[in-house]
C-alpha cells in the first residue's frame, strides 16, 4: 500500500471482508470510524489504519458485527505483531478470515 501510515502513528489496521457484509449497520452504531454507504446498503470504514485512541470503538464494531453467523467480517489487527485483536474467535490472535 502506498499510503500506509507508519506503525508508530497508526499501530492498528482493519481487514474488512466487505463482500460478506449484509448491511446490519451495527458497526456504524457503535464506532465513528464506520458508516453506512447508502448507495450499496453496506457498512464501510472511513479509515483502515488508526491509533490507540480509536482502538476500543473499532474493537466494539468488530464484536457487534453479526455477519458470518456472528463471527463478524471486521477484523482489528495489531500491525506490529500481526495478531487479530477482535473478533479473535480462536482466542489466540489468529486472523479469522475465511
Amino acid at each position: 500500500m502506498t499510503n500506509t501510515p507508519p506503525i508508530e502513528k497508526k499501530p492498528y489496521k482493519i481487514v474488512f471482508e466487505g463482500g460478506r457484509c449484509f448491511g446490519a449497520g451495527k458497526c456504524a452504531e457503535v464506532a465513528d470510524n464506520w458508516e453506512m454507504d447508502f448507495s450499496t446498503g453496506l457498512g464501510a470504514p472511513k479509515t483502515y489504519f488508526f491509533a490507540e485512541d480509536e482502538l476500543a470503538a473499532n474493537v466494539r464494531a468488530a464484536e457487534v458485527c453479526p455477519a458470518k453467523k456472528d463471527a463478524g467480517v471486521i477484523h482489528v489487527i495489531d500491525r506490529e505483531t500481526g495478531d487479530e485483536i477482535a473478533p479473535n474467535p480462536h482466542g489466540d490472535g489468529t486472523v479469522s478470515l475465511d
